[in-house]
């Protein structure tokens, strides 16, 4: 069991980059929070021993990711209109807020966005990726460079490419 000033230090080590990694799948910042808490909360119920802060930060990555991805293909996601939750997605001026590549990027195939995230926004190399998520190093080279090619063609169709 842990201390709440260990787990005080795990949350501030790895909560920025979860969120954007939540944030880039569920596309609002209601369903991310809600997603970056159970992740603490599963790492409070299952307290594993962890090797390093690599080790660490790949564990919560790879729970954030898997709670996303069945979030998202729940019962309820895709049996409720959800024009009738439009006060939870947020105003026109919170979206605003966000630049053009974030859009871009939550536009990409689930496959690729925590792969994007940790390369640019994090500086991992691809090896490194490859063993957090755990799939080839060439498979995340071509991830990266299949999200390159989305995102150049989302940027250059959009007012802002042009």
């Amino acid at each position: 069991m842990r201390t709440n000033a260990e787990m005080t230090e795990i949350y501030k080590r790895n909560q920025a980059i979860l969120y954007k990694i939540c944030y880039l799948y569920m596309k609002n910042s209601h369903d991310a929070e809600d997603i970056l808490t159970e992740t603490f909360c599963k790492l409070i119920d299952r307290a594993p021993a962890f090797d390093s802060f690599e080790h660490e930060k790949a564990w919560l990555i790879r729970v954030a990711t898997n709670l996303c991805k069945n979030q998202l293909k729940s019962w309820w996601r895709r049996h409720e209109d959800l024009e009738d939750y439009k006060e939870l997605i947020g105003t026109e001026d919170q979206e605003d807020q966000y630049s053009e590549l974030l859009n871009a990027l939550m536009c990409l195939p689930d496959k690729y966005k925590t792969v994007v995230v940790l390369y640019y926004y994090e500086g991992y190399k691809s090896e490194e990726i490859s063993g957090i998520i755990g799939k080839p190093a060439s498979t995340i080279r071509n991830y990266l460079c299949e999200a390159r090619i989305i995102l150049r063609k989302y940027i250059e169709g959009s007012e802002y490419g042009e």
